[in-house]
């Protein structure tokens, strides 16, 4: 008889990025050492512009000084992917798994994501889609509603997926989002005439469809709780 995978789901409210950050950075470690079992971080953060570790400064639209102005950070990372902003109202899913476990390589896991947003988008009347060639993320028609970047370390993955629930979408003007000129930007509840549920609604449908689509048979959620950036997931 085959043995159900468990995956963790780690529930946070609004977590900056630094601190969730270093979070991934120690568990990837823990789930290298087989310490943990794989995990799975939902979050918010606030305004925050990251840039990949392709170092796509020229996408950045305005000064640092003005981002420090309107009160937002700006990150450099080692994930894939261009520049890209989260902010509250934007459900952030940062797997910490083990691609060989799961048995998928890299770009079958990148669909998975792809497919996680897109199934979530069609609870809700929304028909969402993968980009096309050099498109990364998800989109509704020409408009992108959720964006991706991943790292994968050992056959680990951190960093994950950003899909737009209600952000303000004017931070997006300041940027050339992942890097795709004269493409839009957009959001479920843009998207939808339907009643949107609270965002931690969302958020577990989210993980729910993560954990089908990668064949994880158990969820185990941890209670939700404050984030502390020395707090432990063991």
């Amino acid at each position: 008889m085959k043995l159900q995978r468990t995956l963790r789901a780690c529930k946070f409210g609004i977590v900056n990025y630094f601190d969730a950050l270093n979070l991934q950075e120690r568990l990837v470690s823990d789930r290298k050492a087989g310490n943990i079992l794989d995990t799975i971080l939902s979050l918010q953060h606030p305004p925050t512009y990251t840039l990949g570790k392709r170092r796509t400064d020229h996408n950045l639209l305005v000064s640092e000084s003005d981002l420090k102005a309107m009160g937002a950070e700006l990150h450099y990372t080692e994930r894939g992917g261009d520049i890209t902003f989260h902010g509250p109202r934007q459900a952030i899913l940062y797997p910490i798994v083990s691609l060989r476990e799961i048995g998928v390589g890299a770009r079958k896991y990148v669909e998975g994501l792809e497919s996680v947003m897109i199934e979530v988008a069609s609870l809700y009347g929304v028909n969402a889609h993968p980009g096309k060639a050099g498109e990364t993320g998800v989109w509704v028609g020409d408009r992108k509603i959720g964006a991706i970047g991943v790292r994968i370390s050992s056959g680990i993955t951190s960093h994950g997926l950003a899909f737009n629930i209600n952000p303000d979408l004017n931070y997006f003007k300041h940027i050339v989002p992942c890097g795709i000129p004269d493409k839009g930007v957009t959001s479920l509840r843009t998207e939808t005439e339907m009643e949107l549920p609270e965002d931690e609604v969302l958020h577990e449908q989210l993980i729910q469809s993560f954990a089908k689509i990668f064949q994880f048979g158990v969820i185990q959620w941890k209670q939700d709780g404050p984030f502390l950036p020395t707090e432990e997931i063991t």
